[in-house]
């Protein structure tokens, strides 16, 4: 493997936790509260993998456990807001990436 396949690797990797992690808020939001068995029902994602996602969104304050199951917090709102500016800022170095090389 080259290292710009490796590099390319990790990139797609990354960028499909970070997936991961914001479908199962959303879905986490619209159901809660909802507990692991049916957050892996709904996404198709096996239990130890929604464990992990929920622990790191809990951790990021995004999360509280409940009896009943997984409640987003009041951060839920602020946070959807800075993802999709930072998505954005991110959109725009990917645009002046592709520039550099179409130069070339």
């Amino acid at each position: 493997m080259s290292k710009k396949d490796n590099i390319m690797e990790k990139m797609t990797s990354e960028l499909e936790l970070i997936e991961r992690h914001v479908v199962m808020l959303k879905v986490t939001k619209e159901n809660q509260p909802i507990g692991i068995i049916r957050l892996s029902e709904i996404l198709g994602i096996p239990k130890h993998k929604v464990r992990y996602s929920l622990r790191l969104l809990e951790k990021e304050g995004l999360v509280s456990p409940s009896a009943e199951g997984a409640k987003v917090t009041g951060r839920y709102n602020d946070f959807m807001d800075e993802l999709e500016r930072s998505l954005d800022d991110l959109r725009d170095r990917i645009d002046l990436l592709k520039a550099l090389f179409s130069e070339t």
